[in-house]
């Protein structure tokens, strides 16, 4: 029980259900966590800019983003439900989410909208460097379903910041 010693009670492996070795589920699992906190940070983000969005193209905007918080939210149930596949733990709470989450809040009031798309963007080219590194430990430890999770989630993060990308582009600063 060495690992009880040198680990966190929260991330600690619960129990062996596949054929990980506990500490890649405990490595993974803290991944997991962290992406987890952070694709929910950028969920509510999206959805605070869905919300509070204007200007002349805000229909297009509105519906972007409704779209891209649909497809982001769709992700936690699997980021949470694959670290319990491996016989890890996930968040429990809010402030468990703001102590591991990697990206940064955005509180500004009348934002506009090439400064929030832009916000969003950098958000989600952070994403994707992070589920890179999550790969790169999955990878590691043979893990490959959820390297192959992971492989989606980088592709529909890679295209959020291209719709992004697009968009500021032609907006006004």
């Amino acid at each position: 029980m060495a690992i009880a010693t040198t680990i966190p009670a929260s991330t600690r492996v619960h129990k062996r259900v596949g054929a990980l070795e506990p500490i890649a589920v405990t490595e993974i699992s803290k991944d997991l966590r962290q992406l987890l906190a952070d694709v929910f940070a950028l969920y509510v983000k999206t959805k605070g800019a869905h919300w509070h969005i204007s200007g002349g193209h805000f229909r297009d905007y509105h519906l972007l983003l409704d779209e891209q918080a649909a497809q982001i939210f769709a992700m936690t149930d699997e980021i949470a439900e694959r670290a319990r596949k491996l016989g890890g733990t996930t968040l429990r709470s809010i402030g468990d989410m703001a102590r591991h989450q990697r990206l940064k809040d955005n509180d500004r009031e009348g934002l506009a909208a090439h400064a929030m798309l832009a916000d969003l963007l950098e958000d989600n080219r952070q994403l994707t460097g992070f589920l890179r590194s999550a790969h790169e430990i999955c990878e590691r430890h043979g893990d490959v379903a959820t390297t192959s999770l992971i492989e989606g989630w980088v592709d529909q993060t890679e295209r959020r910041a291209w719709f992004l990308s697009e968009t500021v582009s032609e907006l006004p600063r």
